[in-house]
C-alpha cells in the first residue's frame, strides 16, 4: 500500500535521491508560542508532518529517515514537556505503527534504555517486532538519543571486547567500531535537515554523517512537508560529493 499523494499533484524531483535522511524536527515549541499556543501544541502538529514527510520519503525514493525524537539533553526541559514528550512519542508510535506498517516503513530505536519510560520501550519494541520484514523504508526513531551518548556507549562495549580477548586492540579502527553504534547496518547519513530556521547540529548523528551535505530550512517543523523536503532533495541533487577526494579544474 502506498501513501496517500500531495493533495496538489505534486512529484518528488527527478534526481538520484540520498539513500539516508537525517533530520531534526526542531521549531514545534517557537511555532506554537507564536500563535500563543502552549509548547505542547507543537509537538502535536509535528505528528502531522513527521507522517507527511515519511509519505514523501517513499515516493522520493529514500531508503532510510532517521528523526530526532528526544535526545539526552531533553530531560533538562520542564518536567511537564519531558512528560508530555514521553506519552506523546509512545502514543504516536502506537497509532501509527499499522499505518507505517500499511507503507511497507521498518521502525528501528536509537537510543539508550535509561530512563526512558518502559512503556515507550514498550511501544518501540513491538514497532519493531511488527515491521521487522518490511523492506519499503527504515524510519529509525531516534529516542533518547544523543550523538556523544553513542559513540560513549559504543567505546564501551568496544572496551569490554578488548578486556575479554574477543577483539584484539591493534584491530581497533574506525570500522570496528562503527559496527557497536546503534545501528550499524545502516547506510551513513547523505542529507541532514533541521527545520527551524537554527544552524546547529544539537548532537544529532556525529559518527553517521561525517560526509552529509548540510541544509538549515526556516519552516518550522509542523509546517515541513514533502515539498520542502524535496526543495532540499533537488538541492542535494545539485551538489558535488567528493567525501575528501579533489580534482584540479583549472580554467582554459
Amino acid at each position: 500500500m502506498k501513501p496517500p499523494s500531495h493533495p496538489s499533484g505534486a512529484m518528488p524531483p527527478n534526481v538520484t535521491p540520498p539513500a539516508h535522511v537525517a533530520i531534526v524536527m526542531d521549531g514545534n515549541g517557537r511555532w506554537a508560542n507564536a500563535r500563543g499556543l502552549p509548547r505542547t501544541e507543537g509537538h502535536k502538529a509535528g505528528e502531522l508532518s513527521l507522517m507527511e514527510v515519511i509519505a514523501g520519503c517513499i515516493e522520493a525514493g529514500v531508503k532510510v529517515l532517521s528523526v530526532y525524537a528526544f535526545s539526552t539533553e531533553n530531560w533538562k526541559r520542564s518536567p511537564r514537556e519531558v512528560a508530555f514528550l514521553m506519552n506523546y512519542s509512545r502514543d504516536v508510535i502506537r497509532s501509527r505503527r499499522s499505518e507505517l506498517n500499511d507503507w511497507g516503513v521498518k521502525v528501528v530505536w536509537s537510543g539508550r534504555v535509561p530512563r526512558l519510560w518502559k512503556s515507550v520501550i514498550k511501544e518501540l519494541k513491538a514497532a519493531e517486532e511488527v515491521t521487522a520484514s518490511n523492506s519499503t523504508m527504515v524510519l529509525n526513531f531516534c529516542c533518547n538519543y544523543g550523538g556523544r551518548a553513542e559513540i560513549a556507549d559504543a567505546a564501551a562495549a568496544l572496551a569490554a571486547d578488548v578486556a575479554a580477548g574477543i577483539v584484539r586492540p591493534k584491530d581497533v579502527d574506525p570500522a570496528l567500531l562503527g559496527r557497536y553504534m546503534y545501528q550499524p547496518d545502516l547506510p551513513d547519513v547523505d542529507l541532514f535537515i533541521r527545520s527551524g530556521g537554527e544552524q546547529r547540529t544539537s548532537n544529532f548523528m556525529l559518527w553517521e554523517a561525517p560526509y552529509a551535505e548540510y541544509m538549515f530550512v526556516p519552516e518550522p517543523w509542523p509546517e515541513f512537508d514533502r515539498l520542502v523536503l524535496w526543495r532540499c532533495i533537488e538541492q542535494f541533487g545539485s551538489r558535488e560529493r567528493r567525501f575528501g577526494g579533489a580534482e584540479d579544474k583549472v580554467a582554459k
